[in-house]
């Protein structure tokens, strides 16, 4: 379930910058939060750097590069997780783009499981069966 959308100006950033993005931030979410790689969701969302204003200046036009990301984990993870999730978001974006840390924003999004589809099946009935089915196995 975990899904990160970065937000990137569309200026000066190569395909290896953003296989990297991805790459870094799928293995953040699977040491953070202990989850198997295959459900980490990874967007890279391009802007047109005339289509992004920082402190009132288009980026276009001499603006600051400052990405923006958002991030979704489910209900019940801790502040530490999505503190630690945020932080090494940030940092990734910093090195990997050279941009001023001070300059990237970020937001986490908490879902509660009855409210996130999994193969067309809520998260909570999902949750269910599987604990379910390891205290089958541990009987």
């Amino acid at each position: 379930m975990p899904i990160v959308k970065f937000h990137l100006a569309d200026q000066d950033i190569s395909d290896g910058q953003i296989e990297s993005v991805i790459e870094q931030a799928t293995q953040i979410y699977a040491e953070v939060l202990d989850s198997p790689v295959d459900r980490i969701r990874v967007f890279v969302d391009l802007h047109a750097p005339n289509l992004i204003g920082v402190g009132g200046k288009l980026v276009s036009k001499g603006g600051k590069n400052a990405p923006f990301f958002e991030f979704i984990v489910m209900k019940g993870r801790s502040l530490e997780q999505r503190q630690a999730i945020a932080e090494q978001f940030t940092n990734i974006l910093a090195v990997t783009l050279k941009v001023d840390k001070a300059d990237i924003r970020g937001n986490c999004y908490t879902v509660e499981p009855e409210n996130w589809s999994i193969a067309g099946s809520l998260a909570s009935e999902i949750r269910k069966a599987e604990i379910e089915a390891r205290a089958q196995a541990g009987a």
